[in-house]
């Protein structure tokens, strides 16, 4: 649809420019601040695990499964040779 006042097209998805952080993005940052401004001490590992927490913690999820499933599969295999 096009805007009749500025001739430009309209998405209709207009957020007003605003970049939603949520829960984890809010933490992330709060941890940031802290750090540089030295009110807390941790490793920068610890105050950018909001970052990366929720990813690494799928990944251990998925490995986990992958390798119940080969050993299943293997298990499965032994006991059908007899």
């Amino acid at each position: 649809m096009i805007d009749d006042h500025s001739g430009c097209v309209d998405m209709g998805d207009d957020d007003g420019g605003r970049v939603d952080l949520g829960v984890l993005g809010l933490l992330g940052l709060a941890f940031l601040v802290l750090k540089l401004t030295h009110v807390i001490g941790w490793s920068w590992l610890w105050v950018t695990v909001p970052f990366w927490g929720v990813f690494a913690l799928l990944a251990a999820v998925v490995l986990v499964a992958l390798i119940s499933a080969a050993t299943s599969v293997a298990i499965e295999g032994r006991v059908a040779r007899g």
